[in-house]
């Protein structure tokens, strides 16, 4: 349900921009507000889960994702559409990782494996499902329902998971940082506005400059308060190991240009080429089973060949899918450029929670899970700020003007040559301890 929230809403989009009325910032930040929510707070909630108890956590969490997702339907204007985006994103935050924690803490041995592998499956179905159920949603009984539908799933679990989930044992009271969640956050929120808003002002104006800067102080503050504090939210210094590096570099890319294919995709195949939204989720269906057809393979072809090998690899089908959109403007080259792109993405995302998670001692895996699945989330944000900027002059041409769409697609295929060379010389070779296993959020 929480991997499906982000790629439902991409093919919703244009009906949602069109009914309520919103600008190309306010359509951008449906998506963003999200991402931006569950990625900057999902380490906070994982140490919430950890100190609190997962169940509680996990209860906390989706009653205020349920309650979100009625505001989000219910909505008439674009706050309340919004407010109701970043509850959804809180409760995603507080909700995901006390699921991975309960089901982390209810298997051992062999069973641990099948139950997380049963969780990995889960997550790309989801993203699968995301693209078909929004186009069914929002060409049938309209785009509300793609918030509607959460409401009844929620309420039942609420119902479910108390009588299912033992309660966990109590653990020692420890502080919380709170502070270095709100900073984080809001950090990456002042960049995706500055970021957004190029677009309409221009990367010289003020409005752009002061998030961008503040943005960077806000960085800054965070990374020297977190060094400071007995019981930080994230050590910093935990990004000077090699592996955890490359892992979180990779995954922000990955998931960057796997979000910006479906954004992008959506308001082409419907502004462009007039598809409705059904028709465009359908279209979609080959883009995301491509994704999840690249992380498997690219499970086994680590255990062959190492991490940085698989890597590379990855990025490069990325950047020649994604050229194929900016060549040759049509549906079948989009859809064939997604579909191979996606495969290269989903192979890289695989490599970077891989790559992050294998060297690491057991004291610090699940930071190092929280901070890889929170590059995940942010990557997302900042990924359909900077493509929706570029494409702004498509966007607000309802796709009369298409040199928009070009510019972002060579865009991301740019950036994905340009990291398929970085990650050459960062990403570690070697390869994972036999029967590792890893699943995303």
């Amino acid at each position: 349900m929480l991997i499906l929230d982000i790629t439902v809403v991409t093919v919703a989009l244009p009906d949602i921009g069109k009914d309520l009325e919103l600008s190309r910032a306010a359509t951008t930040w449906v998506v963003t507000a999200y991402t931006l929510l569950f990625g900057g707070l999902m380490i906070f909630g994982g140490r919430a889960a950890d100190l609190l108890g997962a169940r509680r956590m996990a209860m906390t969490g989706l009653a205020v994702f349920t309650a979100s997702s009625l505001l989000a339907g219910v909505a008439i204007n674009a706050p309340m559409l919004l407010s109701g985006r970043v509850g959804q994103g809180i409760g995603a935050a507080l909700l995901s990782p006390a699921a991975m924690s309960i089901v982390t803490t209810s298997f051992r041995g062999a069973e641990r494996n099948r139950a997380l592998g049963v969780w990995g499956a889960l997550g790309g179905t989801g993203a699968a499902a995301g693209v078909l159920v929004g186009g069914l949603l929002t060409a049938g009984p309209g785009w509300p329902w793609i918030f509607f539908v959460n409401v009844p799933v929620g309420l039942v679990l609420l119902v479910l998971i108390p009588r299912l989930v033992p309660r966990a044992v109590a653990r020692r009271k420890s502080r919380i940082d709170v502070l270095g969640a709100i900073v984080a956050t809001a950090a990456t929120g002042a960049a995706i506005y500055g970021l957004i808003g190029a677009g309409d002002n221009g990367w010289a104006d003020p409005w752009t400059l002061i998030p961008l800067a503040a943005a960077a102080v806000l960085y800054a503050a965070f990374v020297t308060y977190e060094r400071r504090i007995s019981a930080p939210l994230l050590d910093p210094r935990l990004l000077l190991h090699r592996p955890v590096a490359a892992g979180a570099l990779l995954m922000l890319v990955a998931t960057g240009l796997l979000i910006t294919g479906f954004f992008l995709g959506s308001f082409y195949l419907q502004q462009v080429q007039g598809n409705s939204a059904l028709i465009t989720g359908l279209l979609f269906v080959p883009v995301a089973l491509g994704t999840i057809a690249g992380a498997h393979s690219a499970g086994q072809f680590i255990g062959r060949f190492g991490y940085r090998p698989v890597g590379v690899a990855g990025l490069l089908v990325a950047a020649a899918g994604a050229a194929a959109p900016a060549l040759w403007h049509n549906t079948t080259a989009l859809i064939i450029g997604l579909t191979i792109a996606a495969a290269g993405q989903g192979a890289a995302i695989v490599t970077a929670t891989t790559t992050a998670l294998a060297n690491v001692d057991h004291a610090r895996a699940g930071v190092t899970s929280g901070l890889v699945n929170t590059f995940h989330e942010v990557g997302s944000a900042l990924g359909v700020a900077a493509v929706s900027t570029i494409a702004a002059v498509s966007l607000h041409s309802g796709g009369t003007d298409t040199t928009g769409f070009t510019r972002a697609f060579t865009f991301a295929a740019v950036t994905a040559l340009v990291f398929a060379v970085a990650a050459f010389g960062l990403v570690p070779t070697g390869k994972p301890p036999v029967g590792m296993r890893v699943s995303a959020h």
